[in-house]
């Protein structure tokens, strides 16, 4: 038995005591809760909200350009340097920087329509039948740790 808890502290101690780790989960918890906040606003504003993941960034427009942007929840975002840094130094938009270490991938961009549907960015604003068929996976990677937000191609659910 305790040969047992010898191997397990060896082993999943140092992985469970990394930084990395927490920082993998919580930027994707982020991650999740703006494309959630994307998809409520195109519904509560009837209009397109877009969703854009630069591989620095996520963050909300309201046009492919990013000139429209979203206002983040209770009119700030995270505020960390690395968000500052890699959204404008604006603290007023619902945009995170990706912390250093860690790595984003997903579509570039897709947007969520005034009935809360995705498309695909390339699908253009007046689109009726959404090219986004499939489930978009938005990995969150670092240190060999991976976590996916997934994003449901009809409904738009998001988990």
């Amino acid at each position: 038995m305790l040969l047992i808890v010898g191997i397990l502290g060896a082993v999943a101690a140092p992985r469970f005591f990394e930084q990395r780790t927490f920082d993998v989960a919580g930027f994707s918890q982020q991650t999740t809760a703006l494309i959630r906040l994307a998809q409520k606003q195109a519904i509560a504003q009837n209009r397109n909200v877009y969703v854009r993941l630069d591989g620095n960034s996520v963050a909300l427009c309201y046009d492919t350009g990013c000139n429209g942007k979203v206002p983040a929840p209770a009119n700030s975002n995270s505020g960390s340097a690395t968000t500052l840094a890699r959204c404008g130094n604006l603290t007023t938009w619902a945009c995170e920087g990706i912390p250093n270490g860690l790595a984003i991938t997903a579509a570039p961009m897709f947007y969520f329509d005034p009935a809360g549907k995705p498309f695909n960015a390339s699908d253009g604003d007046s689109v009726v039948n959404s090219t986004f068929v499939a489930r978009l996976a938005v990995r969150v990677s670092g240190g060999g740790i991976s976590q996916d937000t997934v994003i449901e191609p009809e409904t738009g659910f998001t988990r």
